[in-house]
């Protein structure tokens, strides 16, 4: 198991959490499921940015990003050099520290407005 610290976000995880994750499954798959609500609209198959983190720490632990998330993450608002999408960052043996951006661009919701 691998520690991972989500920093505080106000709407997710106003106080912040430390998960015990599962190595070899995504960043976002180890947040649901230790009960962060991050949000995945594309229901993590990288069709989306919905899921778009910054790693602060352990980035250097991550597999790089593929040419099909770095697509996607062009259009992720506030994206930062240590940005990647949860759905994609398969967890390995380097703790985390991840901050979940204050907004995400969600097409599906915002349409319905």
């Amino acid at each position: 198991m691998t520690q991972i610290i989500v920093l505080p976000h106000a709407e997710i995880c106003p106080e912040g959490a430390v998960i015990e994750a599962k190595e070899g499954e995504s960043l976002c798959r180890n947040l649901v499921d230790n009960g962060i609500p991050i949000e995945h609209a594309c229901e993590m198959s990288c069709a989306c940015t919905t899921c778009h983190v910054v790693v602060r720490e352990g980035f250097e632990g991550l597999a790089p990003a593929g040419e099909e998330e770095e697509d996607r993450l062009d259009k992720a608002w506030g994206l930062e050099p240590h940005s990647r999408l949860s759905c994609q960052a398969l967890v390995a043996g380097t703790p985390l520290v991840v901050e979940i951006p204050r907004y995400s661009i969600n097409m599906v919701k915002e349409r319905k407005r």
